[in-house]
């Protein structure tokens, strides 16, 4: 899934596709002859085709989207061009009348080429740009509808597209990639313009007549300062903007482009008494804005899935921004207390792992969501994101899993979509039909009778998901979940699902309601898509982090456990992805470890789809950070199940090697690992596998030597000393140490033996 309208230029291009095949079947039934300058032509088109597959496949939702739609609209023009060349050559090339159907399939496919237009958004980006060479302000008006056409809105979108932007421009001058550095240089210089405008025309307005000074805002983020910083540069900046630019390796001040000579960041405390008096004498009261800042977003894949970077992730960030409607609160500037004994930033960043690894150790458990060319098309409105969404409050930075994805598919022939109907109508699925859930790519299985694999989309987009809703309604559904009715059930569960699908204030709203309760009643439901419903409701609302604590005092895990035993695949996935999200808080993983869960967790990883046992894996990452749960999941037997995912074929093997690092680092968890034999296969992984799986393996093997001659010994037989020669030559530095690390326990050893024989 990706953000419109580069989600548009992406389908166009596969119309474009789709529909010359059929031309060129005509030319292979009727033994239309060809010459080599159609044939050069052919292999351009192949050229522009693998450019362009290459381009969707390598694309994440951290990428900027600005750089995505240039690009991804140039790619979609040189097709269009190649193609028009290939039918008007083949028309040429036609030695005698044609039969009808064939020269009709010409003319229509190059009129409908010709009738395909470029993307408004790149109309107006492109525009921009000129003007920018020209030394001529962008137009207000061109502005407006960039930001509109991309969603630059609300504020914490237009961040994300700057550091997007910035994080592109250190990647190319980094690879001295000389002919992107002046284009990625005039879109840095746009995100500025954009911004700009922002400030002008668009400061939040706190109550009638009465708008937020511009120098209050932050020029990042363009949201109230309420921890406002001063950088290396000068310049101030809100606390938690800068330091999301800083955290991506950031060292340019946004505002002034000037290197920033260290990355301290200094309480601007005369700006933030200025704030605190300007409320006072307006009688603005801020309070409830560290709510906002404490609960996470979920995000689409379009999102900044964060750090991925890889993936997808998404993104899922934080919300840290000052909605319009709610600016109006108390304890405007209590001052955030960070802890940051551990962070998950897309992926694992940190551990608890005993005196042995301590805080040191990156994990892979982040659900990717790049989709194949194919599937990315695909009308996918029920697919339920696992990427990890970020959180900020006072006591910790984390990530948690987000809800479902929000479908960008356009309903075919639809004004709005700016695709057209011949593309739309014929070439893609229509979004009203049956569709399978996708999840990180792979899809359910459609023969499960009982799984939520099929929804209309129509009833979705017009179920009001998006909308806010009112307390009101919110009693009436959680009314209707108390019906006799299975069928009334069902129904309410499902709008609690959709109305905390994307909006987070809808999540606060069906918190404090007090839906936990009879939401977790439905879970032990007979009927399968009922408790779908509610246990996907409960995951979307777990992303709060208040309504964390709601979910775990209505009594969570038992029923949450009986979903993982006799749900439907989704459900126990979604199940999984709970039981993560509840176990972000320190106190949840103790309580979580305690009980069932971990078993019927491993059972998940055991025999699960592809999607459960990612997360369930991820759970048990999760858990496994509490030190106590370690022997849990290891006398679960999950030691087995996560050697044999260490085979490439699984699609788990990073999972699987961050989960049993953390568990290497106790003694039965070593023990197990020999038992299983998976020194062979961390070997392997060693010498072929992923630079993140590579560090985690050399990491375990690293611990087994350490504690055991004879593992020791198991290692060297494997033939482990050339891939650890090469890894701590080229692996990322943790790697590198580790890999260091066991090559010299092999020297100390190989001596000490020796020693021992000349002794002798």
């Amino acid at each position: 899934m990706k953000p419109m309208p580069f989600q548009k230029i992406c389908n166009n291009m596969v119309g474009v596709l789709k529909r010359l095949k059929p031309v060129l079947d005509d030319v292979m039934d009727h033994q239309i002859p060809s010459d080599v300058n159609l044939c050069k032509e052919c292999e351009e088109l192949d050229k522009r085709v693998n450019e362009a597959r290459d381009f969707i496949e390598k694309w994440s939702p951290k990428m900027s989207r600005i750089h995505s739609i240039l690009h991804g609209g140039t790619l979609l023009i040189k097709l269009q061009s190649t193609s028009l060349d290939i039918c008007h050559m083949i028309v040429r090339s036609l030695q005698s009348p044609p039969s009808v159907s064939v020269l009709a399939n010409l003319q229509h496919y190059i009129q409908e080429l010709q009738c395909l237009k470029k993307e408004l958004a790149m109309v107006y980006i492109e525009e921009a740009l000129r003007n920018q060479r020209d030394n001529i302000e962008p137009s207000k008006e061109h502005l407006k509808e960039i930001i509109e056409l991309l969603k630059l809105t609300p504020n914490q979108e237009l961040l994300k597209e700057s550091i997007a932007v910035e994080k592109e421009r250190v990647n190319i001058e980094a690879n001295k990639m000389i002919a992107d550095i002046e284009e990625i240089n005039e879109i840095v210089n746009l995100v500025r313009s954009l911004r700009d405008y922002m400030i002008k025309t668009e400061c939040p307005v706190v109550k009638s007549g009465l708008s937020i000074p511009p120098y209050f805002l932050c020029p990042l983020s363009l949201e109230l300062m309420l921890d406002p910083v001063i950088v290396a540069s000068g310049q101030t900046y809100e606390r938690q903007s800068i330091q999301k630019w800083l955290d991506h390796g950031l060292t340019v001040c946004p505002k002034t482009r000037q290197r920033l000579t260290h990355t301290n960041l200094i309480p601007n405390y005369t700006v933030k008494a200025m704030i605190a008096t300007w409320c006072e004498e307006n009688n603005v009261k801020l309070s409830g804005i560290s709510d906002h800042k404490k609960s996470a977003c979920v995000t689409s894949p379009m999102d900044n899935l964060l750090p991925q970077d890889d993936c997808r992730v998404g993104s899922l960030s934080s919300s840290n921004s000052i909605s319009r409607s709610s600016l109006q609160t108390e304890n405007a500037f209590e001052k955030q207390k960070v802890d940051n004994s551990f962070r998950l930033c897309g992926e694992y960043n940190g551990c608890q792992s005993g005196a042995a690894e301590r805080c040191e150790q990156e994990s892979p458990y982040t659900h990717s969501r790049s989709e194949s060319f194919s599937s990315s098309i695909s009308s996918t409105d029920c697919a339920v994101s696992k990427e990890v969404s970020g959180i900020s409050n006072r006591h910790q930075n984390v990530k948690v899993l987000s809800g479902e994805i929000k479908n960008t598919c356009p309903s075919p022939g639809n004004k709005q979509s700016g695709i057209s109907p011949w593309i739309s109508g014929k070439t893609f699925q229509n979004p009203g039909s049956n569709v399978g859930l996708l999840e990180n790519g792979n899809h359910n299985d459609n023969n499960n009778s009982g799984s939520l694999s099929r929804y209309d989309s129509h009833s979705v987009s017009n179920s009001g998901s998006d909308e806010l809703t009112t307390t009101s309604h919110v009693f009436r559904l959680i009314e209707d979940l108390h019906s006799q009715s299975v069928e009334t059930q069902t129904t309410a569960a499902e709008e609690l699902r959709l109305l905390t699908k994307h909006n987070q204030e809808n999540r606060v709203i069906v918190g404090q309601c007090g839906a936990s309760m009879p939401l977790l009643s439905l879970l032990h439901s007979d009927v399968k898509v009922t408790q779908e419903h509610a246990v996907t409701a409960l995951l979307n609302l777990s992303i709060n982090e208040e309504n964390k604590t709601f979910i775990m005092e209505a009594g969570a895990i038992e029923p949450l456990i009986h979903v993982l035993k006799t749900g439907n695949d989704s459900a126990k996935a979604n199940s999984a992805a709970t039981l993560f999200s509840l176990s972000v808080l320190e106190n949840n993983k103790a309580r979580i470890g305690r009980s069932r869960a971990v078993k019927a967790l491993v059972d998940l990883l055991a025999s699960g789809t592809l999607r459960g046992k990612k997360d369930a894996a991820t759970a048990l990452f999760n858990l496994s950070i509490f030190h106590e749960n370690k022997a849990r999941i290891v006398q679960a037997g999950a030691v087995k199940f996560l050697v044999r995912l260490l085979d490439e074929a699984s699609g788990m093997v990073d999972k699987s090697v961050a989960l049993l690092s953390n568990l290497s680092t106790i003694p039965e968890g070593r023990l197990e690992i020999a038992r299983e034999r998976g020194i062979p296969l961390l070997v392997e992984v060693v010498e072929s596998g992923s630079q993140r799986g590579k560090e985690n393996a050399a990491s375990i093997l690293l611990q087994l030597c350490l504690h055991s001659t004879k593992f020791c010994n198991l290692v060297l037989q494997e033939g482990a000393v050339p891939p650890l020669v090469a890894l701590s030559v080229s692996g990322t530095p943790r790697a590198k140490e580790k890999a260091q690390q066991l090559l010299s326990h092999f020297r100390n050893q190989r001596e000490t033996a020796a020693s021992g024989k000349g002794k002798s």
